[in-house]
């Protein structure tokens, strides 16, 4: 068998999961009949319309391969894993399979609710094809990766979310499948938990198993995929290089942090620019340019001690780098009137993307805001490298020869 070398593990030639012109339709009712009386008039007359969730795809994924599937909603992720566990046929098209497949799908699915945690580990098993013998040798493996202590032994239909999600996956991950398909269930869980299952996954990757994950977040699915396929609308927007579909779905998708703008304006921030290293108004940066961020304020009267800052964040409104006066060590023993503060940047150490410029003055001790610009400006930064995250660093390789 011949493989190619992908990320942290090998990929076979030889195809896990193979779908072949695959289409799925669903019907929309125009109205809905309340009553068993009107569902028997109107059974003629219910008018409806055709619904394509996935329109022709073809898609292989290769045995021990990690393929993600990003998308907007509605663009047929969740159908496609649920079309590709046999859950529901396809309209048109075949979908084949080589191995035996673990699934994570919507919160609760394959659970009986009056059952406790450790009969429904019993019932999923064997759903998947284990005997009562096996799941006895890993029942407590399952039990301690989910964490859930006592109440394993409580009924399900008393479980949280986050709950579901760690007895659910830890049952899809210790059955040892062929194929692992996970749902956008792993966002329920809390940051530990998914820590954990991110770790048991490229564990899984290293021992050559196939895993198809649909996630929102394209950065996760970028760093851990040996390709993602972009769904739009059914259809097949772009399939390949992990970190090459994740910037265009990023660029299309990309959205604003809710801007806002508040103080007490005994400063006022009325103009800020950003510019280049020669001081030209600019918004298009690449990684490793210099920036020059320029606050122009007026204080109607005089403002002791002021602190007046910046901070940088990314698209989903986290900061990325922030920075004032004050933690720069630069005292403004006041300000009245007119004037400037420029912050220079000479080298811009940001990777890829689009980042939202929030601008401050405030007291000292930071109590009082008197203008806070937030996320009301934005600038865009291209990196020649291929580097993953936010910032770039320097780094060299040195190879030792053996001796």
């Amino acid at each position: 068998m011949s493989g190619r070398e992908i990320g942290a593990g090998v990929i076979s030639r030889e195809p896990a999961l193979r779908l072949e012109g695959v289409a799925k339709c669903f019907r929309l009712y125009h109205d809905v009949s309340r009553s068993l009386k009107e569902r028997v008039i109107n059974w003629r007359k219910r008018g409806y319309e055709l619904f394509w969730a996935l329109k022709d795809v073809d898609l292989t994924v290769y045995r021990g391969e990690t393929l993600s599937v990003i998308g907007p909603n509605g663009s047929g992720k969740s159908t496609m894993l649920r079309l590709m566990t046999g859950i529901m046929k396809p309209n048109r098209g075949s979908i084949t399979t080589h191995g035996t497949i673990a699934a994570l799908l919507e919160l609760g699915a394959g659970f009986h609710p009056d059952l406790t945690g450790r009969e429904n580990i019993y019932l999923n098993a064997s759903i998947l094809g284990l005997k009562r013998k096996e799941v006895d040798r890993i029942i407590d493996e399952i039990i301690e990766f989910s964490e859930l202590g006592p109440f394993i032994d409580n009924q399900v239909k008393n479980y949280s979310s986050g709950m579901y999600v760690r007895l659910g996956f830890s049952i899809a991950i210790n059955v040892n499948p062929d194929i692992l398909l996970i749902d956008e269930v792993l966002a329920v869980g809390d940051a530990s938990f998914q820590t954990k299952c991110i770790d048991r996954i490229l564990r899984m990757q290293r021992e050559g198993k196939t895993i198809v994950l649909v996630t929102h977040n394209a950065d996760i699915a970028a760093s851990i995929s040996d390709r993602i396929l972009w769904l739009e609308k059914g259809e097949v927007k772009m399939l390949g290089d992990p970190r090459e579909v994740s910037d265009a779905y990023l660029r299309a998708m990309r959205t604003r942090p809710e801007g806002s703008e508040f103080g007490t304006r005994e400063i006022v921030i009325g103009k800020v620019d950003i510019l280049d290293g020669a001081g030209n108004p600019e918004i298009r940066f690449s990684t490793g340019d210099a920036m020059v961020i320029r606050l122009r304020y007026r204080a109607e009267r005089r403002v002791e001690d002021p602190v007046f800052g910046f901070g940088i964040y990314d698209h989903m409104g986290l900061m990325v780098y922030g920075t004032n006066t004050r933690l720069l060590k630069v005292d403004i023993p006041y300000v009245e009137g007119e004037g400037t503060v420029e912050f220079h940047l000479p080298k811009l150490n940001l990777l890829d993307g689009r980042y939202y410029l929030s601008v401050a003055a405030h007291t000292r001790d930071g109590q009082v805001n008197y203008h806070w610009l937030d996320k009301l400006f934005f600038f865009d930064v291209e990196s020649p490298g291929r580097e993953s995250g936010y910032l770039a660093m320097d780094c060299r390789v040195v190879l030792h020869a053996p001796s």
